[in-house]
Formats: structure tokens, C-alpha cells, sequence
């Protein structure tokens, strides 16, 4: 951080927010703690009418916290790209900062992101996930080392680690505002995969989406594999959604788990009749089962945690089937003329 604050800029952070009593807290102390100058952040949460002590712990955050610039406002939708879109409305930094309710940034994120926007000239700018689990479980902790895996993420950089650099996509996400401007409002037709679509159209426009791995943050993953499921079914849903309008964005990693679906699907229902397919069908799943054992296998080792073995299989294999599912339900009701 540069001593003087005279050319820094105003930042609006904007936090879409539901039900997040166990981590809502965590994230302000964090903002809180961040290097940058604390009379030039303002924070925005947009709460969907949360039904637990959501409210109740912002509400006496603000009252204990005067030093912070903290506004809570609704989104009784409990849409997250319009409760983007009204934190936007009601903000007035120079630069709009993306967190999520259950994420913890390091003390230097802010100060990195508008370090790394001013050096690169780039329209928005994001940094790796840590992911942790979200509860002190065994399914819990096997669900955060397969959100962290290339088996569950791919080759998304953010996930994994990887070079600095332009991507397709970054988590949260640091704005400026010209760039929020020029492109317009987050779209509030896509229930999900909206960061993703807005990206696109920033790297439509002309614009550079960088990706840092020195900023970093804390995010906590689902608690459950249930949690999981309804997770990666909506992603895979959306994404699908989001792929009709920008058919060439597509990449090969968000194929996979609908092929994979599908030919389980297929292989499956043929079966009974042809001796042939029952055999590919058992290559298939001996093979995906020789892949993943074979990761837990290694996860286990690295982590010394035995539980692994069983936890972690399962934990990408509903990653994979929830995805490729919601994929395939969404795909259906295009091609029926259902668009969302």
C-alpha cells in the first residue's frame, strides 16, 4: 500500500447475502481488517429477507462498528444478479468489489485488486479460492478438497492455482466502474452463472478479465453433500442457460459431465439388450472409478485422513452427476422452446 491516500480510490464492496449467519460476521471482521484506507470502503449487502440471525448480526455489526460504512438493503427476489444490481445502484466507489457472504478475503485483497486493476488496465480483476470446508465433518472436508481437485474444477486457474494472467473468468470479481457502465447490469434472467456471462461480455467488449493468484480469499464450501447436489445442479442448470446466448464461449470441462451423464444414461437403458454395451458400461464406470479411487488415494496421503478414500469418490461423482444433469434438464427445455 502506497503512504499517501490522496489518489486512491473509493471502493464499494457489494455483498449478495441469504441466510448466512455462520459466516456473515466472519467476512465484515475481515473487511475490517483489510490495509486499505477504512474512509475510502463503503459496504453494500443486499440481504434476500434472510429467515435466520443474519440481519440481526449485520444490523449489530453496524452498531458496533461506526468506523465502517456499512448499508444493508433488500432483495426480497433473493435473486443474486439483482441484488448485484441494486448494491450497484446504491453505491458510489470508483471501484465495485464483489464478495460473498461465506468468504474471507486476506488482509491485503482490496489493496491487491485495485494494485493489480491500476498496473494492468484491466476491466475486472480476481484472485485464487482457498477453499475450506464448510462444517468440521468428514463429508464436509472431502467436499472442499474435491471443489479444490482438476477432477471437480477443471482447469479454472482460481481453483487450482496457476499464472497470472487474462482468463475467461474470476470469483467476486473488482470492477471499475466505467467498465459496469459501459457494459450495462448484471442479466437477472440467469439465476446463476451470472459472473460468468458478465465476463464474457466484458472480454466481448474489448475488455481484460486478469487473474492474480496474490489475491486471495477464504471460501467456504458446502457442508453437505445434499448442499452440494442442489449446488452443482443449479450451476450446470445455468450454465446451460448462459451457453445458448454465448454458444462460443463454451470450453471442453463443461462438456464432460453432461457426456458423462448421458452415456450413463444410454448405456444403461441399452444394456438389457445388447451384451456388447453392457460391457462398455462397465469399462466406463471401472474407469471412472479407477480415476477417482486413485485421486482419494493420493488426496488421503497428502492430508493424512484415511476417510478420504470413500468421502472423496463420492463428493465428485455428485459433483459430476448434479452438474451433467442440471445441464442436460436445461438443454432439454431449450431445445422444447422453454427458455428462461
Amino acid at each position: 500500500m502506497p503512504e499517501s491516500n490522496i489518489d486512491l480510490p473509493i471502493v464499494s464492496i457489494i455483498v449478495p447475502c441469504y441466510n448466512e449467519e455462520g459466516t456473515i460476521v466472519e467476512l465484515l471482521t475481515s473487511i475490517d481488517a483489510q490495509d486499505y484506507p477504512q474512509e475510502l470502503l463503503e459496504i453494500i449487502i443486499a440481504d434476500g429477507m434472510s429467515e435466520d440471525r443474519t440481519r440481526e448480526k449485520i444490523n449489530r455489526f453496524i452498531e458496533t462498528h461506526s468506523n465502517l460504512a456499512v448499508q444493508l438493503i433488500d432483495n426480497p427476489d433473493r435473486s443474486i444478479p439483482q441484488a448485484l444490481n441494486e448494491a450497484i445502484a446504491a453505491s458510489s466507489g470508483d471501484i465495485i468489489l464483489r464478495l460473498d457472504a461465506h468468504s474471507v478475503p486476506n488482509e491485503d485483497y482490496i489493496s491487491r485488486c485495485v494494485q493489480v486493476l491500476e498496473q494492468t488496465g484491466a476491466a475486472n480483476v480476481g484472485g485464487i479460492w482457498m477453499i475450506r470446508p464448510g462444517a468440521d465433518t468428514t463429508v464436509a472436508k472431502s467436499i472442499a478438497n474435491a471443489a479444490a481437485h482438476p477432477l471437480g474444477a477443471g482447469d479454472a486457474r482460481y481453483r487450482i492455482l496457476g499464472e497470472a494472467g487474462p482468463m475467461e473468468t474470476v470469483p467476486f470479481g473488482a470492477f471499475r466502474r466505467a467498465w459496469l457502465e459501459k457494459i450495462g447490469p448484471f442479466n437477472e434472467k440467469l439465476l446463476s452463472n451470472e459472473d460468468y456471462e458478465y465476463n464474457v461480455r466484458i472480454r466481448q467488449a474489448g475488455g481484460v478479465v486478469w487473474f492474480d493468484p496474490e489475491i486471495k480469499s477464504v471460501y467456504f464450501a458446502r457442508p453437505t453433500l445434499m448442499a452440494l447436489a442442489r449446488q452443482y445442479w443449479r450451476y450446470g442448470y445455468w450454465k446451460a442457460q448462459m451457453l445458448r446466448r454465448y454458444p462460443r464461449s463454451v470450453r471442453l470441462r463443461q462438456l464432460i459431465p453432461p457426456v458423462f451423464v448421458l452415456s450413463l444414461l444410454f448405456l444403461t437403458l441399452a444394456s438389457p439388450f445388447f451384451g456388447y454395451v453392457r460391457t462398455l458400461l462397465a469399462v466406463e464406470l471401472g474407469f471412472y472409478s479407477l480415476v477417482t479411487i486413485a485421486s482419494a488415494l493420493i488426496e488421503a496421503w497428502k492430508r493424512k485422513n484415511l476417510s478420504l478414500i470413500v468421502s472423496f469418490p463420492l463428493a465428485i461423482l455428485v459433483m459430476h452427476l448434479s452438474w451433467g444433469s442440471g445441464f442436460l434438464v436445461s438443454i432439454g427445455k431449450i431445445n422444447m422452446g422453454r427458455k428462461e
